[in-house]
């Protein structure tokens, strides 16, 4: 065996495969993406807020990492929105405009309108029973004012319905669009509480009667509703 010929066997190729069905093996994720999650979460969470100014070295002893990869976090951290680099000032979070939180809003509006529909379409009695076990979940959560539990449950039932449909792409936007719906919700979690789980309690009897359309209707006004609050919240 030639010394190419054993390098291949040991990624796991065939000595003889083709570049085009070679998979090149799985390492860990770089620690920059580690630390970019964990940042987003605590953004999300409202531990950073908007605004805040963010210290390297503050965020190198929280997280126990090195100042390199959280300057690498940062910099994909403004990449993707969620914080601004300031020259000569450094980092600080991002504070979302209300145009930002609407036109977020508007697009998840639409992407669970669908999920909804689909799920009536799609959904099993196991299905059902899941949905009931997130409710009873929530309104368990929501009765205990932890408002990061609360946008945990909801974010939990939301992902839950947008799998029922089994649209890939549709389940991709949705995870897409999830984090920044989460750091918006995450304001008015308290605000909603209740309410909010009565409109999934009537939601899931649709998904469960298998009506589409009504299921959609009542997942865009639950959506419409939350989204009117957020743009009231940034009012004040």
């Amino acid at each position: 065996m030639t010394e190419t010929d054993a390098t291949a066997s040991a990624a796991g190729a065939p000595a003889n495969a083709s570049p085009s069905l070679r998979r090149p093996v799985e390492r860990p994720a770089p620690l920059r993406h580690l630390v970019f999650d964990a940042i987003v979460e605590m953004i999300i969470s409202r531990e950073l807020k908007p605004g805040q100014h963010l210290s390297e070295a503050d965020l190198a002893q929280t997280l126990g990492v090195s100042r390199q990869p959280i300057r690498e976090a940062l910099q994909q951290l403004q990449t993707e929105g969620w914080v601004n680099l300031r020259p000569g000032q450094g980092a600080f979070v991002h504070a979302p405009t209300r145009k930002e939180t609407d036109y977020l809003l508007a697009a998840r509006v639409a992407l669970e309108a669908e999920s909804a529909r689909e799920a009536a379409q799609a959904r099993t009695d196991r299905d059902i029973a899941k949905l009931w076990a997130l409710w009873h979940h929530g309104t368990e959560v929501a009765a205990t004012g932890d408002r990061e539990a609360m946008v945990a449950a909801n974010a939990d039932l939301h992902a839950y319905i947008m799998s029922i449909g089994g649209n890939p792409v549709l389940a991709e936007l949705g995870r897409v669009v999830d984090r920044r719906v989460r750091w918006h919700y995450t304001p008015i979690a308290v605000a909603r509480g209740g309410q909010s789980w009565e409109e999934h309690s009537e939601l899931i009897h649709a998904i469960a009667e298998g009506d589409a359309d009504k299921a959609a209707a009542i997942m865009r006004e639950h959506t419409g509703r939350t989204r009117s609050i957020a743009y009231d919240e940034r009012e004040r």
